[in-house]
């Protein structure tokens, strides 16, 4: 099953801004602004900011602080001269992997410190490797330990009618094969807007969904919003959208059934992702054993949505039931 990164974004509070449209725009458009940055200052959250790279940025890093450590101490033990047994003076090689070893409290024995520079030179690596050891492992575990949910979201969101009343429509899935307790479903409708007085304002409006909560999500869930005089969607058209940079923002809690811990979700869908008079395609199959399935190869597919086709199928079904 093929891993799809997700979407991330930001919340803002519900202000306003006296300040240019341009601006405002330019502001509001930096999406996602939860990514670390390698050169990010790290000096006011240097936990949360290590917890926060990517495995790759996070392995890297260390690789790199530990080459360096033991380059210092490298060149810290040539400065001994002869303080290091069995080493060739001035030889940078065999003071590099004394220091990895002394660094990692080997000590093979074959060298050794012979005077007192170098046994304070080896007392500080030696206190050095074990802070480093010791914090390490504990971001390590909190890196291992930290509960994650895999939960796919389809890539689009379609608007349709469903039993005649426009609908928004999109779709989440457990990429798990574990059971998520409780899940809650939110959705966000964000816009900008103009007061009477001419402040710009990033709204934020809450969308009733035909269901929000799920005692056990397993398998695919497909969220729905009626599109009704109460729904902020009401009236709007693809071009208003556009208009009023609107965007859907999705949140999703609950309890993972492993770890017996809450795990977050979220999704963001621009209005470029909300496709008009369009349908998501059926994913559900029953196997022979009664079990039931999600094909995900075709999780983000829609077709066009065909008024006609769905009237004849219905009066075909209203004939048969007389």
């Amino acid at each position: 099953m093929k891993k799809i990164k997700h979407k991330r974004f930001f919340f803002l509070e519900e202000h306003c801004f006296s300040i240019k449209k341009n601006f405002f725009n330019k502001v509001i458009s930096q999406k996602p602004l939860q990514k670390v940055d390698l050169l990010h200052p790290a000096r006011s959250d240097l936990y949360h900011w290590l917890l926060a790279l990517s495995w790759q940025k996070f392995l890297l890093l260390t690789s790199i602080f530990y080459l360096v450590i033991n380059i210092f101490f490298a060149c810290a033990y040539l400065t001994t001269g002869n303080g290091i047994a069995n080493t060739e003076p001035g030889s940078f090689k065999d003071a590099f992997f004394f220091s990895i070893q002394t660094l990692s409290t080997v000590g093979y024995g074959s060298m050794y410190p012979e005077t007192l520079y170098a046994q304070i030179l080896v007392t500080l690596e030696v206190w050095a490797g074990l802070l480093l050891v010791a914090i390490l492992t504990g971001l390590m575990f909190a890196r291992f330990s930290r509960p994650t949910a895999r939960v796919l979201f389809s890539k689009v969101a379609v608007i349709c009618p469903l039993n005649g009343v426009p609908t928004l429509i999109f779709r989440t899935a457990n990429q798990r094969e574990n059971q998520i307790l409780e899940a809650q479903i939110q959705v966000s409708l964000v816009r900008n807007e103009i007061s009477s007085e001419g402040h710009f304002m990033r709204r934020f409006y809450d969308i009733n969904l035909l269901r929000s909560q799920t005692p056990m999500f397993g398998l695919s869930w497909q969220v729905m919003h009626p599109i009704d005089e109460n729904s902020p969607l009401f009236g709007a058209s693809a071009e208003i959208l556009a208009e009023e940079d609107t965007e859907l923002w999705v949140t999703l809690t609950g309890l993972d059934e492993t770890f017996s811990q809450t795990i977050h979700a979220r999704y963001s869908y621009t209005y470029r992702d909300i496709l008009w008079d369009m349908k998501l395609v059926d994913i559900f199959l029953q196997a022979s054993d009664g079990k039931y399935y999600i094909d995900i190869s075709h999780f983000h597919d829609v077709i066009p949505f065909h008024p006609k086709e769905v009237n004849s199928d219905h009066r075909r079904l209203t004939v048969r039931g007389k």
